[in-house]
């Protein structure tokens, strides 16, 4: 199977992005999950410490990614004995300016690492009942890279085109490497497959026209397996903002919640019926 990864390493240590990272909202612009993808790897690395879990990402989504060279640079803002903070910042590079090469901030975010214990507190909480925090993934499952959709009156296919509608959507996908030739850790499969909360949320069946300016992942541990599943869990609108959380999964349960926050961008409003196969990138998956 062909290296699946949003970038490459170019000079400098800098990021390029591939086909995989490249969007629909724009002729040049790069994917949500590509940029959180890109934070989640530089963060983990720069945070990761042993007995310790990386329980909630934050970024705040500013500006569009072009594809331009990239970096993604850390600051450790906490190093505690239980909680240790660490903030990331994506940066690119246009060199195209007559004024010279220009650094643009497009996303900056924190990501908190929380100490593990063996045990949690004694007695009994509230929780979902099991039947409704149920997720059953598709029975059959290839190893390509397709993701799968259902709605609750439909059953999973990789079509997405049969799902633009007012369903509640959920998905079963397998994130992409943030970088070529590394596989992506737990952390970094949880953060990438997360940024679709926007689309099962979104969507309706026009397409999607709400542009998530944010994303915010909170985790009660990592997935396990190569495959994360989302599930549609609010949308609420007004005023052309909304907000929409899902709920995460892995092939054993839930494993936390994604949120994001997004504004109206019906002039760039994406119909997935007019996008080739249907799919959300421009490149065939195998």
């Amino acid at each position: 199977m062909a290296d699946m990864s949003f970038f490459t390493v170019g000079d400098r240590g800098r990021y390029l992005p591939t086909d995989f990272a490249m969007g629909l909202w724009g002729p040049d612009a790069l994917n949500g999950p590509a940029v959180c993808a890109i934070a989640a790897y530089a963060a983990e690395k720069a945070g990761s410490r042993e007995g310790f879990a990386p329980a909630r990402f934050t970024l705040e989504l500013f500006k569009s990614a072009r594809r331009l060279p990239m970096a993604a640079t850390t600051t450790v803002l906490r190093d505690g004995h239980r909680i240790r903070v660490v903030e990331v910042s994506v940066i690119q590079y246009d060199d195209t300016q007559k004024t010279g090469e220009q650094e643009i901030l497009v996303a900056r975010g924190n990501v908190v690492f929380l100490k593990k214990s063996s045990t949690n507190p004694p007695g009994e909480r509230w929780e979902r009942s099991p039947e409704a925090s149920a997720f059953t993934p598709p029975a059959a499952t290839s190893d390509n890279y397709r993701p799968w959709f259902r709605t609750d009156d439909q059953e999973w296919s990789q079509d997405m085109t049969q799902f633009q509608n007012s369903g509640r959507l959920s998905l079963w996908s397998r994130p992409f490497a943030a970088v070529s030739g590394e596989e992506p850790t737990p952390f970094q499969r949880a953060v990438t497959a997360a940024e679709s909360s926007s689309l099962v949320t979104n969507i309706g069946d026009g397409g999607i026209g709400f542009i998530n300016c944010d994303l915010t992942v909170a985790l009660a541990r990592l997935p396990e397996g190569v495959r994360v599943g989302l599930q549609a869990d609010t949308h609420i609108e007004n005023d052309g903002l909304s907000v929409g959380t899902a709920n995460l999964y892995d092939e054993h349960g839930p494993i936390g919640v994604g949120l994001v926050t997004a504004l109206d961008n019906t002039r760039a409003m994406i119909d997935f019926s007019k996008v080739r196969g249907g799919t959300m990138r421009a490149p065939e998956l195998s």
